[in-house]
């Protein structure tokens, strides 16, 4: 049994979630780009697929990528910083709680040991994944000094409209130097 079976048999906080415990993660461990996200929505947990709600598809623009490509466990491992949905919050989903890092991530992060490039997105990712965080914009302002095995990404949502648009400098100068290292690493792979 890989890690991945047991995070995937999971019932630590089964009782202190709305739906219940549905741990959802992808990859194996030759998988060579990682995407350390939050926690999945309401629809992935409903799917047990990740990404499969209007944040994986502008993710998948993002990348510039088939969802064939992006599911592929080969290429992408998906590693939330917590495996289930945690309920709905004031202003979107709840923080992803801190037990699921607690008892997987470091064990599972020298798991995926062929990575090449780690994609952290949104702010519980890189509060565990930078040791100087401070804020999701001034961590995606230093994409140049962290490609080309790191790079921090704003949250995908639709939600973060008004970021993407007081932040323009994202999609035109970031996106297409992501994409550009992604498809170094997959047409390697293929």
């Amino acid at each position: 049994m890989t890690i991945l079976d047991e995070i995937k048999q999971c019932k630590i906080c089964h009782d202190n979630l709305p739906l219940g415990a549905n741990p959802t993660i992808q990859g194996n461990n030759n998988a060579r780009i990682l995407i350390a996200g939050q926690a999945p929505s309401k629809t992935v947990h409903l799917t047990n697929k990740p990404f499969n709600d209007a944040s994986g598809v502008r993710l998948r623009s993002w990348l510039n990528v088939t969802s064939d490509v992006f599911y592929n466990p080969n290429i992408f491992a998906i590693v939330p910083m917590a495996f289930c949905y945690p309920g709905k919050g004031k202003s979107g989903d709840l923080p992803p709680p801190p037990i699921c890092a607690q008892k997987w991530r470091k064990t599972l992060l020298q798991y995926f040991n062929k990575v090449e490039l780690t994609l952290v997105i949104g702010q519980y990712a890189q509060q565990y994944h930078f040791a100087n965080f401070t804020s999701v914009t001034e961590q995606t302002k230093q994409w140049q000094t962290q490609l080309p095995n790191i790079i921090a990404l704003p949250h995908p949502s639709p939600r973060n409209r008004h970021w993407l648009q007081k932040n323009s400098w994202f999609e035109r100068d970031v996106i297409p130097i992501l994409q550009t290292s992604t498809h170094k690493i997959i047409t390697k792979i293929k």
